[in-house]
């Protein structure tokens, strides 16, 4: 189910835009430390509360296992679909200061986290530098991407089938452990989930 707000917050964010053109971007959220719901809610808050970025729509909540370094408790994954006129680099920038905000610490790879937010994909835009690629370098590989992003991703984006392919395939091939988890109604004041 893809949740859609009408937000309207205040511009009080730490945002900046070098020009006024929205385009839609994608972004992955993962937490597998504390109270996992939550620290979605809270991420998802600070998100929304950035000058030139609203969020449009967001993902059912999935419960995954963890990949890579797998002595780890399961991660709660989604994808939130954002209006924004920031550059990729500035988005960029916005979201790993979210994360060290929310104490990420990045001491092992694909470690344990509070939060990690990842910048999956942005309307127009291909680029590769030391900082940033997109899309994102692994996001085909991984259906905790790919499931959650099939549900909020714009069918007219031109990566959508090859998305919506990779998605089917990686559950068929049981890849991952991945089981829908919940809806998030994180636009409330208590951030309650929904059965």
């Amino acid at each position: 189910m893809v949740r859609s707000f009408p937000l309207d917050y205040p511009e009080h964010g730490a945002g900046g835009s070098a020009d006024s053109t929205e385009r839609e971007a994608y972004i992955a959220l993962g937490t597998n430390q504390g109270d996992r719901g939550a620290m979605l809610c809270a991420a998802l808050d600070r998100l929304s509360a950035l000058r030139d970025v609203r969020v449009t729509r967001v993902s059912a909540v999935y419960e995954t296992d963890p990949v890579g370094y797998t002595e780890q408790p399961a991660f709660l994954n989604m994808v939130a679909a954002v209006q924004t006129a920031l550059e990729p680099d500035r988005l960029l920038a916005e979201l790993l200061r979210i994360e060290h905000e929310l104490g990420r610490v990045r001491d092992i790879r694909w470690g344990p986290r509070t939060i990690d937010l990842d910048l999956l994909m942005m309307e127009g835009v291909t680029m590769n530098t030391e900082q940033l690629t997109i899309p994102h370098p692994r996001m085909m590989e991984r259906a905790f991407v790919l499931v959650p992003l099939c549900e909020v991703l714009d069918e007219t984006m031109p990566q959508y089938d090859e998305v919506e392919a990779a998605a089917q395939q990686a559950l068929g091939q049981g890849k991952e452990g991945i089981a829908r988890w919940n809806t998030i109604n994180w636009h409330s004041a208590s951030a309650l989930f929904e059965s």
